[in-house]
């Protein structure tokens, strides 16, 4: 069966995130312990580069994981720690659009704060080749929040292969399962939200 593949990029840029990217990436190595072969590809993008990052946005995978602060006070975007990078999704839309590549994954994990508000859910459809689940978060979060959802959500998704289902919906199921998990580990409301979004009008012009 053929290995998934999960993209993680990291645009924080510093310590802590380079923790929390860390201990993702251990739990993906752990999950291919014990098999002949992986059953999870990892590709790891850290830089500052902005053709890099865009490339990596667009580079075909199962989970498209981007850890990163979120920040919505002019449009949707993410950036580092100092603020010296940053990828809003209106410049990503365009990019796409010139390219004629969009976002094309099963699933896009945005692991920043507030990443799942309707600004952010309306600038991601700008940005989309196809139908994707797509994972936010309601409010503010911390390593605690990610690192809780984040295990059990790649726990969720490896156990099941998901035979007969599509990456977007083994990764619907996998974070449903994450979000019941987080609250019954934590006793506290999950601040991750799932839901799935298409492309909008703009983006099926442009992307054709």
């Amino acid at each position: 069966m053929r290995a998934k593949r999960v993209s993680l990029l990291d645009i924080g840029l510093d310590a802590s995130f380079d923790a929390a990217m860390t201990f993702v990436q251990s739990t993906l190595q752990n999950i291919n312990a014990g098999f002949e072969a992986p059953i999870v590809d990892i590709d790891f993008v850290r830089s500052r580069d902005p053709s890099t990052v865009l490339s990596a946005f667009t580079a075909s995978c199962d989970v498209l994981h981007v850890m990163a602060h979120g920040d919505h006070s002019v449009t949707p975007t993410f950036s580092s720690s100092d603020g010296r990078t940053s990828v809003s999704l209106e410049q990503l839309g365009e990019t796409a659009a010139q390219q004629g590549k969009g976002i094309s994954t099963g699933a896009i994990l945005a692991d920043g704060c507030r990443t799942g508000t309707g600004a952010w859910q309306k600038a991601v459809r700008d940005c989309l080749h196809g139908e994707v689940t797509y994972i936010g978060t309601s409010g503010q979060i911390g390593w605690h929040e990610s690192g809780v959802f984040c295990s059990a959500f790649y726990g969720a998704l490896f156990r099941n292969r998901g035979r007969g289902m599509t990456a977007a919906e083994q990764a619907q199921d996998a974070a449903e399962r994450a979000i019941h998990a987080y609250t019954m580990l934590t006793d506290r409301n999950c601040p991750f939200r799932v839901m799935t979004l298409t492309p909008s009008r703009w983006a099926r012009m442009a992307l054709a």
